[in-house]
């Protein structure tokens, strides 16, 4: 009898050991795209056409949004002395408290946008035609704003974002709501539009990300009812566990990045990319 199960059973390892391959691919993906302006849900949505992973459509939509927990939790690691407002002196302690004033007032307008369009997002928008269309304008306006706009930075450190530059750079974010966008494109570029340097605006982007990401996680949680098989539960620990790791180098590297260069590459990049999207999938 146990002789009989044997390739049943070696092919479910085998299986298992497949789709472990694709989700620490997609949060390799994840870790790298959520903080480049070249979109991480179209990155992994496009990786999912080209290898799909085998779990019901009501998963795969669950996992694709609550891996970013693993990037959230980078930012947190990395920016702990700056976002825990516990253990500092009292005017540290307001300053840190003030930033997360601004960080809230900024995660209003994409939080409620989100949550009215949630399901018109996910069943309309998610599709390649979305997504390369969104790579390639936007990859075309960075390089016009990086190359062909000058807009001197008048905020150079978080303390002088206001309630207004919060609230504008908000409004950027409602942007990435639209697959193939990139949410922290369009933060950190609206960010320089408004006149605050690109190392801040890269920075209160990270910080942008912690309740919108995490509200978006949970959403999906409670409107899936936590109904896993146990492993599902660990492919979303795995993913958000490389995830976390990736997040943490890109992180570290984008900042250094920010400080001496513009996005115009990545302009580039996203124009290029939207071209082989549209040239593979309409010669399928």
């Amino acid at each position: 009898m146990a002789f009989c199960q044997l390739p049943e059973l070696l092919y479910f390892y085998y299986t298992a050991c497949v789709e472990s391959i694709k989700v620490i691919i997609l949060g390799i993906i994840q870790g790298i795209t959520e903080w480049l302006p070249v979109s991480s849900t179209g990155h992994m949505l496009l990786f999912d056409e080209l290898m799909p992973l085998e779990q019901s459509p009501e998963f795969i939509s669950v996992f694709m949004v609550v891996i970013q927990l693993g990037s959230i939790l980078a930012v947190l690691v990395l920016y702990w002395s700056k976002l825990w407002p516990v253990k500092k002196t009292r005017e540290e302690s307001m300053k840190t408290l003030r930033l997360w004033g601004r960080v809230l007032i900024a995660t209003v307008p994409a939080a409620v946008a989100g949550l009215l369009l949630d399901d018109i997002i996910d069943e309309k928008l998610s599709v390649w035609p979305v997504i390369a269309a969104a790579l390639f304008a936007y990859g075309v306006l960075y390089i016009i704003l990086e190359k062909k706009v000058r807009i001197k930075a008048t905020v150079n450190s978080l303390e002088d974002i206001s309630v207004t530059d919060a609230l504008k750079m908000g409004a950027f974010q409602m942007l990435a709501l639209i697959p193939g966008t990139s949410r922290s494109g369009s933060t950190i570029l609206g960010g320089m539009i408004c006149g605050i340097s690109r190392p801040v605006a890269a920075e209160f982007s990270f910080f942008m990300a912690l309740p919108v990401m995490a509200g978006a996680s949970l959403l999906r949680l409670v409107k899936s009812g936590f109904a896993f098989t146990a492993s599902q539960w660990g492919y979303l620990a795995l993913g958000s566990a490389v995830a976390f790791v990736v997040s943490l180098l890109v992180i570290k590297a984008l900042m250094s990045y920010v400080r001496a260069h513009d996005f115009s590459v990545f302009g580039v990049y996203r124009v290029i990319l939207a071209i082989v999207v549209v040239c593979y999938f309409s010669l399928r």
